[in-house]
């Protein structure tokens, strides 16, 4: 299995940093940044490569019919090396130095575009642009197998993609298409060439073009050697198989790929699921245009269609993010697809064009999330050492599907008799198109669920709340499930947090056991004394800081894996106690917490309640602070009951660990029975075999 469990970008965050903000992060890294420079370069190239041959073929040919397939014959020449080469450009990506292939690739494309410049003549035009191609789907996969070794941290593969598609199907248009419009425009000022310059302006486009692809080349072998990197986020042992995989041959390595697809589960869903999404995106570009005049709206019909369909593309891969942070990405991604083909069913059977508008919209954002929670999954769940024949194997079925429906799929329109009926008193055509459309639709609906259920790891939670929650405006956390253990300093809450943590690794989690980080004496008092810090404020923050640390560390990599995190006095505890002892506002406190811990919240608190040693007539201060931090709990517990388990703490740790045992059965029931552990055995540990130290809490002079 080479998918790595828990790094995926789809684990909850303890914070949702703005789009801005995780731009900012992944732009700083400057590997990445060179690199998504020379992304926009090719692109740039690529989109001016088209519109540069498309306006060369025209010239070199005189016969009308041939000028009109012009456009036609370039872009099924770009494509087909696609078709056939692109898992070769996998293997290359997955074998060799992928900097070098980069490179390779690179120089041809320069080299190729400048002989048709040279030679001019209309059959090397076309088996030079398949050429380019072909060295396009060499540089395509090593690329994209190479971005995830440029970032700091897998959860920033999302991002990095989201860049990238910016950048290709944004920027690098609008850029290559002024570019085109300056250049070919500029004789008519400049009169740079006599006579008809037509032929030699359309020369000196392809001609720029080839300079940019080797100026990409120049950038990739000086500026960006990171690119040859392989297995930085690898585990050791997949850095063991990736180094055994280098020794394979390339029909080894073809047989072993597709091994892999077979084995794993989620790369299977991946693929199946991408396979529904291209056939729906096929036949809707197919059946685009018969079907805008079906809906008897004008010609701008088709137009709004494009726009909205875009638009909606557009907004997809901006939240998706977003949504991965709410949902996983092995859930998103088929509920994307299911929710695509449900979209484009209304489509089909919309009877105007408002209604059609609106849901094509909505195909556009379920398909751009379905895009790029797909390629993040590669970037950032397969291993590095077969990364490049996933992504090549991804980018030939999104060719041969879209290349292969937009064929056929007007020859099934063509096939139905079109027929006019009425609806609600509007008059509407029913022909070829509303079939081809639903058909799409079924099969992405059955590839969909497919990839749901090969793809979800049977999380607790069920996909319904999954989605609810999803929706929420402050979203509970999806993959672990995180017990806090709080109460007074004289209630000895680490030897009840080891014992109930003994107790649930009997259940199908992995269970581990966190302090709270404010009772971490050492790291607590080096850090208040070497700062002097005597402030109750200075310390409310020296105590946040390293409970913050503890959080990113620890407790949040672990909840992101799926584990049950058990931790004594997480964030109630000390919040009552500065308030109560050192008179602090509690909404300040809750505030400096929630920022802190990314506003990480327990999904269930163990309150252990119990009297404080001595009797309420007690007027010594330790006693008086005791009770007063314990009534605060009590309320908090009161305002939060569903959160919230209270226990009596008094009696001896047996006792109060068997009603915490107790308690916890009743809990763990329905969605969370997974969690119950399959074993009864109860254990109590010594307090001298405790891994964790329970030093007092800092003590904090009220004023």
């Amino acid at each position: 299995m080479r998918s790595v469990p828990g790094a995926g970008p789809g684990a909850s965050s303890g914070a949702e940093a703005s789009t801005i903000n995780r731009v900012r992060r992944v732009l700083a890294i400057k590997p990445f940044r060179r690199l998504w420079g020379v992304t926009y370069l090719c692109s740039v190239a690529d989109w001016l490569n088209i519109l540069a041959l498309t306006g060369l073929a025209t010239k070199l040919t005189d016969n009308y019919f041939a000028q009109n397939f012009a456009f036609v014959g370039v872009v099924l020449t770009g494509l087909a090396p696609g078709l056939l080469f692109a898992p070769v450009g996998g293997l290359l990506a997955d074998r060799f130095d992928r900097r070098k292939v980069m490179v390779v690739a690179d120089l041809l494309r320069c080299g190729f575009l400048l002989s048709i410049a040279i030679v001019s003549a209309p059959w090397w035009l076309l088996a030079g642009n398949f050429l380019v191609g072909c060295a396009s789907s060499m540089w395509i996969p090593s690329k994209e197998a190479a971005v995830p070794n440029l970032l700091r941290r897998p959860d920033q593969v999302e991002t990095a993609n989201q860049l990238g598609m910016v950048m290709t199907y944004g920027l690098a248009v609008i850029t290559a298409a002024g570019a085109n419009a300056i250049i070919t425009g500029v004789n008519t000022t400049f009169h740079l060439f006599p006579g008809d310059p037509s032929l030699n302006i359309a020369k000196l486009v392809v001609i720029i073009t080839g300079l940019l692809y080797l100026a990409s080349a120049i950038l990739i072998a000086t500026r960006i050697p990171e690119l040859s990197l392989r297995n930085v986020h690898a585990t050791p042992g997949q850095k063991v198989k990736a180094a055994d995989e280098e020794k394979l041959g390339i029909g080894a390595m073809i047989a072993d790929g597709f091994r892999f697809i077979r084995s794993t589960p989620l790369v299977r869903g991946l693929l199946v699921g991408a396979f529904g999404a291209f056939v729906a995106g096929g036949a809707v570009i197919g059946s685009a245009k018969p079907y805008s005049s079906s809906l008897l709206a004008g010609d701008s019909a088709f137009s709004l269609l494009v726009l909205a369909v875009f638009l909606g593309l557009a907004t997809g891969m901006v939240f998706a993010p977003k949504l991965a942070r709410r949902l996983p990405h092995d859930r998103l991604f088929g509920l994307s697809i299911v929710a695509a083909a449900i979209s484009l069913a209304f489509v089909a059977l919309s009877p105007h064009l408002t209604i059609s508008l609106i849901a094509v919209v909505l195909v556009g954002i379920c398909a751009g999330t379905a895009f790029l929670t797909g390629v993040t999954i590669i970037g950032s769940r397969v291993e590095d050492a077969i990364r490049g024949r996933i992504n090549a194997i991804y980018q030939l079925m999104m060719k041969l599907v879209l290349f292969g429906t937009t064929v056929t799929v007007p020859l099934l329109v063509g096939a139905v008799q079109r027929h006019t009926i009425s609806v609600w008193g509007n008059p509407l055509t029913i022909d070829g198109t509303r079939p081809v459309m639903l058909g799409g639709a079924a099969i992405a609906l059955v590839a969909g669920l497919f990839a749901y259920r090969q793809m979800d790891d049977k999380r607790v939670e069920p996909i319904l709340a999954d989605l609810r929650n999803a929706l929420r405006r402050t979203p509970r956390r999806v993959n672990g499930y995180l017990i806090a253990v709080e109460g007074t300093t004289a209630i000895n809450t680490a030897i009840q947090a080891v014992n109930l943590a003994d107790w649930m690794r009997g259940g199908t989690r992995p269970v581990v056991v966190a302090a709270d980080p404010a009772l971490d004496d050492k790291r607590l008092t080096a850090l208040v004394s070497g700062a002097s810090l005597t402030g109750a404020r200075a310390q409310a923050l020296a105590a946040a800081a390293v409970r913050a640390d503890i959080v990113e560390r620890h407790v949040q990599p672990a909840l992101d894996a799926g584990s049950v995190v058990v931790m004594e006095r997480f964030v109630d505890s000390p919040l009552a106690h500065l308030s109560a002892v050192a008179g602090l506002d509690s909404d300040e406190l809750e505030g400096l917490a929630d920022w802190a811990t990314g506003r990480l919240r327990p999904d269930l608190t163990i309150l252990l309640d119990a009297a404080p040693n001595g009797a309420p007539r007690d007027k010594s201060a330790a006693l008086n602070d005791q009770w007063r931090v314990q009534h605060l709990l009590t309320e908090m517990a009161e305002a939060d009951p569903d959160r919230y388990v209270v226990i009596d703490a008094d009696g001896t740790d047996a006792e109060v660990a068997e009603r915490i045992r107790t308690a916890l059965r009743a809990v763990f029931v329905g969605r969370l029975a997974a969690l119950a552990p399959t074993t009864e055995k109860p254990v109590t540990l010594p307090l001298d075999t405790l891994p964790i130290e329970t030093p007092e809490e800092p003590r904090v002079e009220a004023k």
